[in-house]
């Protein structure tokens, strides 16, 4: 359920999938209720110039419970994501570490707006569309 707030005119309960030109990979894998992004563990966050785009490569916080065939016959436990921000508009990036857990907001006014915060992390931009670039599983090691 989604409602726009009177104050800010933003539209309230939306889910960060429903701003993604194509969400359907994200929604098959966890059958339309993905999880937050609270505690993502981001492994990358890159910046293309010919076309302006920002990248954020992260895992996502939890396992889908009906994961695809594959991903269990190779005993992967972990989803990763790569989402795509592209007409980059602005971008503000402080702290930064080998060890980063954010969480990850997006909200669309005037195109999407993704903010990544952590204790040492910091990172706020505004882009045109985002979408999924890449959407994979591992076994996560550690």
């Amino acid at each position: 359920m989604t409602s726009t707030s009177k104050r800010t005119g933003r539209r309230v309960g939306m889910r960060w999938t429903e701003l993604l030109n194509n969400p359907e990979a994200i929604n098959a894998t966890y059958h339309r209720d993905p999880p937050d992004l609270r505690g993502v563990r981001m492994h990358e966050v890159s910046l293309q110039v010919e076309v302006p785009t920002l990248k954020l490569r992260f895992d996502l916080p939890a396992y889908p419970d009906r994961p695809p065939r594959k991903w269990l016959t190779q005993k992967y436990d972990t989803v990763q994501v790569e989402l795509s921000f592209s007409g980059l508009k602005s971008i503000s990036l402080s702290g930064f570490g080998s060890e980063i857990s954010a969480d990850v907001f997006l909200a669309g006014e005037g195109g999407v707006n993704v903010r990544a915060t952590s204790p040492g992390f910091r990172l706020q931009a505004d882009a045109t569309t985002a979408f999924v670039s890449k959407l994979s599983a591992y076994a996560n090691e550690w």
